[in-house]
């Protein structure tokens, strides 16, 4: 395997990771064993490595830190949302 093609498996597997906990919460509503600050910090930490791969321009980087951190900020938002229920 070249860097390149870990590189890619990698980014494609963290940037799928988070989308069954969103599906999942999406359909039970059910956010009690979801810390806020699970998603919270990874989101941040996704939209500093995708401004990261902005100021480098590295597309590859940014490319695989959209989809983490839109799952990241839907499953806050949810916790936010449906956390008193």
């Amino acid at each position: 395997m070249t860097a390149t093609t870990i590189g890619l498996v990698a980014g494609s597997l963290t940037s799928v990771a988070a989308i069954p906990q969103v599906i999942k919460t999406l359909k039970t509503r059910h956010v009690r064993d979801i810390s806020i600050w699970q998603p919270l910090l990874l989101a941040f930490g996704v939209a500093l490595w995708m401004i990261y791969g902005i100021l480098i321009n590295d597309l590859p980087l940014i490319v695989a830190n959209i989809i983490p951190l839109i799952c990241n900020v839907i499953l806050t938002g949810m916790k936010i949302r449906y956390g008193n229920d």
